[in-house]
């Protein structure tokens, strides 16, 4: 269910009984979904996509939404339902990510978003203050040194992949989030595996975005700092004994230790 918000027409005041739709509205109280005016009146999505982005952010987290699972709950069929999905994707509702485990099974993880997320990437290559498209880590302060192995690696991404295509910006943008991979000890061949691991099958048609999420999602932690162990305590060098001419281990030339004791008895 959805909660009403005031940009639906209000009822006519008058009298006479207007043409198009009329809202009685009741508040809900219980077992309800908010859903934004820019999902439900969606200029470009299908009302197929619409429905089932509205049951998609509905569902208790962690619900199978695979298009085999959607075609047993809704009479679409499987078709219908992979197209709606991928109108969500390209419009920001939602995102598919396919990572492998340390078993090494493959799992897709689906991410539902109750705002268009690729609104934000569209508003980067407009003028005027706009919001950061997405929060990516930072490098610390203290690498004050060139982010050129960074802005390798990502100018690099398209030789893997044509769809991992990035402007200029993008990779200005991105750098120090690959930064911050590096100096956790990451060397650039896994940073760059890790980015172009498993890509999806569909179009990646954001590829600053999908490549921003990865960065984030997948940072590693910091390592462990180095344990100091104290050196080992070196032997004593060999001395020769000046009574006996036998080989012993002393600081300083000498006596070994038994004829010091035969001299002391004597």
């Amino acid at each position: 269910m959805t909660e009403q918000q005031p940009s639906a027409p209000a009822c006519a005041q008058s009298g006479h009984s207007g043409a198009g739709v009329h809202h009685v509205t009741e508040r809900h109280r219980e077992h309800f979904t908010v859903v934004g005016n820019h999902l439900a009146q969606h200029p470009e999505l299908s009302l197929t996509a619409i429905g089932l982005a509205t049951h998609i952010q509905s569902l208790p987290t962690g619900t199978s939404i695979g298009i085999k699972a959607l075609a047993a709950r809704f009479p679409e069929g499987e078709i219908r339902i992979a197209a709606a999905l991928r109108e969500l994707e390209a419009h920001g509702y939602l995102a598919r990510i396919k990572e492998r485990l340390p078993s090494g099974r493959v799992v897709t993880r689906t991410i539902s978003y109750n705002k268009p997320r690729l609104a934000t990437v569209r508003a980067a290559a407009e003028p005027g203050p706009r919001p950061t498209p997405m929060p990516v880590p930072e490098a610390s302060a203290a690498s004050a040194r060139p982010l050129h192995r960074a802005v390798d690696l990502l100018s690099g991404l398209r030789a893997h992949d044509s769809r991992l295509l990035l402007s200029e910006r993008d990779v200005r943008r991105l750098a120090p989030a690959v930064s911050a991979w590096l100096e956790r000890g990451v060397p650039p061949t896994a940073v760059q595996r890790t980015l172009t691991a498993d890509l999806p099958q569909d179009p990646i048609r954001h590829p600053a975005a999908f490549v921003a999420h990865r960065l984030t999602a997948l940072l590693p932690p910091r390592l462990p700092a180095p344990t100091h162990h104290p050196a080992p305590l070196r032997p004593e060098p060999l001395q020769t004994c000046d009574g006996c001419d036998r080989a012993f281990r002393a600081p300083q030339p000498g006596r070994c230790r038994d004829c010091r004791m035969s001299g002391a008895a004597a």
